[in-house]
């Protein structure tokens, strides 16, 4: 492996290992929550959960992609990771 490529793996793992960090943390913030608004975030942590998997998933496949399609999964990378971000910095203004 390249060394960009290395890099480039090594700055994603970083953060999303930040982003899954900030999770635990806003998850503590939501156990203290209200039983109404608990569930509500329950439910939001479950699909950040799940696009944090998704992420990692896609990180794996990008850690072991041939040259012929690195640019499609950084893309496709790319794109998972803006999307998780998103989503996080949408749920935590919903705290």
């Amino acid at each position: 492996m390249s060394t960009a490529r290395d890099e480039y793996t090594a700055q994603m793992k970083q953060q999303l290992d930040e982003l899954n960090h900030h999770i635990d943390t806003l998850q503590a913030k939501a156990h203290d929550a209200k039983v109404e608004a608990r569930e509500k975030y329950q439910a939001e942590l479950t699909r950040l959960r799940h696009q944090s998997r998704l992420a990692v998933a896609k990180l794996d496949e990008l850690k072991t992609a041939g040259e012929g399609s690195w640019d499609r999964m950084v893309a496709e990378m790319d794109k998972l990771r803006d999307a998780f971000k998103h989503s996080f910095n949408y749920f935590k203004t919903q705290l």
